[in-house]
């Protein structure tokens, strides 16, 4: 019986222990904002597709070309995850045994999440603050030493908790990094943030001045890139509620 949903790869790639960066449709689109910029900084080229009649029917165009909407990019080194639509709820744990699997398959040796709080005084923050999620106390421990605030307490739901889930049953280290941000709106501050915590955590150098600088730009472009895949926001934003991981401290 085939996989409800699969990852099809597009190049052959020769994986050294990677670490993955997994950034999906969440609060604020912390986690896409992010990982498009990440993958555009980095130059990474396109080395698999998720695909799944649970994914909605849509498809996407960047420099003319189709391209499916749930996208791993990628070097020796480095995967990142990244959607351009939400995940409906019904492909939720389909889609993270997927990846997890495929992760397991390239020797992953940490996945990354990136996804956002939501706080109330969101508007009133000028750098937001950034907490990390731990899959294992030897994680946990990870986040610590590299100077991540660890939520002690709390929940997590949505696609990332199934990825954590999915992690720590095949032993693979995985920490979630979460960044105070709105809701509903396109948050480019909280995912420069997150990117921030990421560089301290896994030694990148993934520069944020030009994130920070084009925020209303890449806002207006998130938002209608999902009002496209949804039809419009308001019938967007009801499943993205219900889909979408939310922590609450």
């Amino acid at each position: 019986m085939p996989e409800i949903v699969q990852v099809i790869e597009d190049r052959d790639v020769r994986f050294h222990s990677p670490i993955a960066i997994e950034g999906l449709p969440d609060v604020g689109l912390v986690g896409t904002i992010a990982g498009s910029h990440i993958i555009e900084q980095l130059g990474l080229s396109e080395v698999a597709h998720l695909e799944s009649d649970e994914f909605p029917p849509v498809m996407v165009l960047h420099d003319g070309i189709l391209k499916d909407p749930v996208r791993i990019y990628g070097n020796e080194n480095l995967l990142v995850l990244t959607s351009e639509v939400p995940l409906p709820i019904t492909a939720l744990n389909p889609a993270a045994r997927a990846i997890i699997k495929w992760f397991k398959s390239k020797n992953v040796k940490l996945a990354v999440s990136l996804s956002g709080v939501p706080v109330q005084e969101r508007v009133d923050i000028q750098t937001p603050s950034v907490y990390g999620v731990a899959n294992n106390i030897e994680s946990r421990e990870f986040l610590k030493n590299k100077g991540i605030e660890v939520m002690e307490e709390g929940f997590i739901a949505g696609i990332y908790a199934v990825l954590l889930k999915e992690s720590s049953r095949i032993e693979l280290p995985a920490v979630a990094l979460l960044s105070q941000s709105f809701l509903k709106y396109p948050d480019p501050g909280a995912a420069a943030s997150v990117i921030q915590a990421l560089n301290k955590l896994i030694g990148t150098n993934v520069e944020v001045k030009s994130l920070l600088e084009k925020g209303d730009e890449i806002r207006v472009k998130a938002r209608d890139l999902m009002k496209q895949a949804e039809g419009s926001i308001t019938d967007m934003q009801k499943p993205m509620e219900q889909g979408i991981p939310i922590m609450y401290r």
